[in-house]
């Protein structure tokens, strides 16, 4: 029989690697179906969030580096021109976002109980916090320093980067509201992990 602990971080593992395989499928959807143009609403971090509210926050941090992988080769190589800075920024951009929230639904207790729909909102506009201050970070210091040419074309697109992010956070912020305030939801979450 093995111990209980390694039954519950098998659990844990299943359940982060489900929620990072949700997150790049909405990724895929979101990048055909919520298509306009230049402009695609980018939902893969819903994975990342219900890893990190209710996993903590080392399973939002891999979460988020399992959801960062269909973007970062998206933006990267095959829609983006960002290269490899794309392909490994993304990824850890979104694990920062997913350690972070979990770091706060884990200090303010959140997976444990129900809690208000604003709340959540604002723990992931917060704990997005950190993964929008290194995306200032790729395009301000790694684009001009290793995509130098390119760096002139890539620079001036970081607001309406940070714009259509900071929407579609809030956009997700309000989706885990409801998620999170659902109690038969939560339930079924807790009780996987219980």
């Amino acid at each position: 029989m093995r111990p209980k602990s390694y039954h519950a971080s098998l659990k844990t593992l299943i359940f982060t690697a489900v929620m990072g395989s949700l997150g790049n499928s909405l990724f895929v959807l979101s990048q055909t179906v919520l298509n306009w143009g230049q402009v695609t609403l980018d939902l893969s971090h819903v994975g990342t969030f219900i890893a990190a509210i209710y996993g903590g926050p080392l399973a939002g941090l891999v979460a988020g580096l399992i959801v960062g992988v269909g973007p970062g080769l998206y933006y990267g190589y095959l829609g983006g021109s960002l290269g490899l800075i794309g392909l490994l920024g993304l990824p850890i951009g979104k694990a920062l976002s997913g350690i972070s929230v979990g770091l706060l639904a884990k200090w303010l207790k959140i997976g444990n109980r129900r809690f208000s729909s604003l709340l959540a909102v604002l723990i992931i506009i917060i704990g997005y916090v950190p993964e929008c201050i290194f995306t200032i970070f790729i395009f301000k210091v790694l684009v001009a320093i290793f995509l130098p040419l390119a760096a002139p074309f890539l620079i001036p697109v970081l607001v309406p980067i940070l714009i259509k992010a900071w929407i579609e956070i809030t956009i997700m912020g309000f989706f885990m509201g409801a998620l999170t305030g659902n109690t038969g939801f939560s339930n079924f979450i807790r009780q996987y992990f219980s």
